[in-house]
Parts: structure tokens; sequence; C-alpha cells
């Protein structure tokens, strides 16, 4: 009997053996249902038997085998990919996961030599059977993976957004107190306590605008009319407060009105003004220049300081990462965030942000288009 006849005529003891199995993957198990721990194991089996009864080359069987297998469209999520999704939400592990597989392979391949003696297509069947098993894991693992970082971001941005009451509480108190008396400076601890409140706020925005990115809702931006020179040239101003020991250089030229978010520009420059000051050399300034042109507005941040790899540039802009080299007090302060955030800024207005570093200094560019234009 051919494997794929085998297992339609099987289909009840194959899966008991998968439910059996999948009840003894515990924490999870221990509350699921009957339904819960069969869940669509009749329907990745039938879709196994018919991969098995589908011809297939040797070309197909090698693109299949590095996943390049070309066929017709699916329309809609398959049974593994569904499997895997509601694996995730009651709570199963991936090892957990896979092993279901394992012990899917293991099972119909013990279930099939009991009955009957191999035929002569065995070998066969058996390979085409491993090669569907792998697929169905492939794809499991994938939307597994994708589920549970949906929800870890979902966590993160409901922890960000929970977390701005209480500070936000912080920071109006040591504001009041601050005003508190006749008109005296304020003291040093409380200025202190001012100036730490602010920056997790910072820290707690890049978090939030981190996680609606990730959960594929898009950075927020609301244009209007600005000049990006008064603009740049108020955030330097705050920059050069924020960072005493750092010499900070401005110029703009040419025409820089545009419709733009404000705000968005003045975090692009904050991030890498303090970007350039944790990594670059403390005796160097760092050089802001702003320049309008026919086509496009580009704004540059440059910096004297070691050279960053060619292979390490490709990964600046992936969010929770950081470069090698900084300060220990600016890697406790840091989450990695600040240019995933420039890069979603610029793709927000419709432009692009670039790096170029060579003989020891450091210039990242940001062309934003003349005729602004929201990226889709």
């Amino acid at each position: 009997m051919r494997l794929a006849d085998f297992i339609e005529r099987n289909m009840p003891t194959i899966v008991n053996a998968w439910e059996d199995f999948a009840a003894t993957l515990f924490p999870a198990a221990a509350q699921a249902s009957s339904g819960t721990l069969r869940d669509h194991a009749e329907q990745i089996l039938q879709a196994i038997a018919e991969d098995l009864r589908t011809p297939q080359t040797r070309q197909e069987q090698a693109a299949k085998s590095k996943g390049q297998a070309t066929g017709s469209p699916i329309q809609g999520r398959t049974a593994a990919q569904t499997h895997a999704l509601l694996r995730a939400a009651s709570g199963f592990s991936m090892q957990q996961l896979v092993a279901e597989y394992r012990a899917l392979r293991a099972s119909v391949l013990r279930l099939w030599f009991d009955a009957e003696p191999p035929g002569l297509q065995a070998v066969e069947d058996i390979g085409r059977f491993n090669e569907a098993i792998d697929e169905a894991v492939a794809e499991s693992v994938d939307f597994f993976s994708r589920e549970v970082d949906r929800w870890r971001n979902v966590f993160l941005g409901v922890l960000g957004h929970d977390l701005r009451g209480p500070l936000n509480a912080i920071l109006m108190t040591s504001q009041l107190i601050s005003r508190i008396g006749d008109g005296t400076p304020v003291c040093e601890p409380t200025a202190r306590l001012i100036r730490s409140g602010e920056r997790m706020k910072q820290l707690l925005d890049d978090l939030l605008d981190y996680s609606r990115t990730s959960l594929e809702l898009g950075l927020p931006v609301s244009p209007a009319p600005c000049d990006l020179a008064a603009v740049c040239q108020e955030e330097v101003e705050v920059q050069r407060a924020a960072l005493p020991g750092c010499r900070i250089e401005y110029a703009a030229a040419g025409a820089t009105q545009g419709t733009r978010d404000a705000s968005r520009i003045r975090q692009v420059v904050g991030n890498l003004v303090t970007n350039a000051a944790r990594y670059g050399h403390p005796a160097s300034p760092v050089a802001v220049r702003l320049r309008g042109g026919d086509a496009d507005v580009r704004l540059s941040v440059e910096n004297e300081g070691p050279t960053i790899p060619r292979e390490t540039i490709e990964f600046l802009f992936e969010p929770l990462r950081r470069a090698a080299e900084g300060s220990a007090q600016a890697e406790r302060t840091s989450m990695g965030l600040g240019l995933f955030i420039v890069r979603q800024v610029a793709q927000a207005h419709g432009g692009t942000v670039s790096v170029d570093s060579a003989d020891g200094r450091t210039v990242f560019t940001v062309l934003l288009p003349r005729t602004p234009r929201q990226a889709a």
C-alpha cells in the first residue's frame, strides 16, 4: 500500500497518536481540551497525502528542499500555518511545536511498517513524506515566530504606554518643586531629576515608535508648513544644553521651507547628534549642516571617530542594535533604537538616510524630497 493511501485509511489512528503525544507537552497541555490537542492534525495529514500523490521532477524536488518551490499560490493560510498560530496562542513553545512533527513522522512510519512489509516504492514514499513533514515544520516555525514577535511588540507597546502615566507625574512634580520658593535657581538634585525624567520620556517615545512600526502600523507623522533651518537650530540648541561637553556646529543654506513634521525632524537631529557625540572623538566637534536644493533638502551630521566597518554599516539601522564602541554610560541609557527611528522618520517623509565612514570621519545624510510625499 502506498503511504498516501495508508495515511488516509488510518487517519483516526494517526490522529489519536498525535493527541496522545500532544497531551504530554506540559504545562500548556494541562488545561487543553481534546479538540485543542488534535488541532488541524487531520488537515495537515490530508495535505501531506495530497503532496505525496502530486508528481514531482528532480528539479522541483531540489527547489523544494531549498524552500524555492514554485506552484500555484495557496489562498489563505495552510493548515500548518494555522496550527502554529493556535499553538502559540495556547501557550505551547516552539520546541514543543517541532516535537509534535517529530513524533508524527515517527508514528506514521512505524504504523505503516507494522501494517505490511515495505514495497518497492517505499523509498520514494519515505523521501517524499519527509519532504512534506519538513515543509510543514518550516511553515509552522515561521508563523509561530511571527506570532510570538507580534505579541512581544504588543507587550512593549502596552508597557511603554502604561509607564507614561507615572513618569508624567514624576516630571510634573519635579517641575512644580523647581518653581516653589523665591525664584532662586533650581537645586542640582531637582535639575538632575528633571533631566532623568526627560531622558526616560525620550526612551519610552522611541519604544512606542518601535512597537508601532513592528506591528506594521507605520510611524505617525503630521506634516505642516515649517522652516527646517529654524527647526534644526532649535534642536541643536537643546542638544548643546544636554551635551555640554560636546561642541556642536550648525550651518544652514538654501531654501529650507517646506511641509514636514517638525517634531519628527527634531527627533532625527537629536538622535544623530547624540549618536555622533556618543561614538565620536570627544575633542572633535559634531557638524550639523542643512542645505536646500532644487530637488531635495539634505541634512548631514558629521563627526570624527573610529571608521565604521562596511559590514557593520548594513546593520546600523536595525532595531535594538548598537555599535561596539561607546561609553559605558551611553550603553546603559540607550536601547539601540535611535538610528532605527531616524530611518523610519525619513521613510515616512518619502526620503532616505545613508552613511559614509572613511579615514576617521563618519557622515550620516538624510535626504528629504522637495515635494513632500508620505511613504505608503
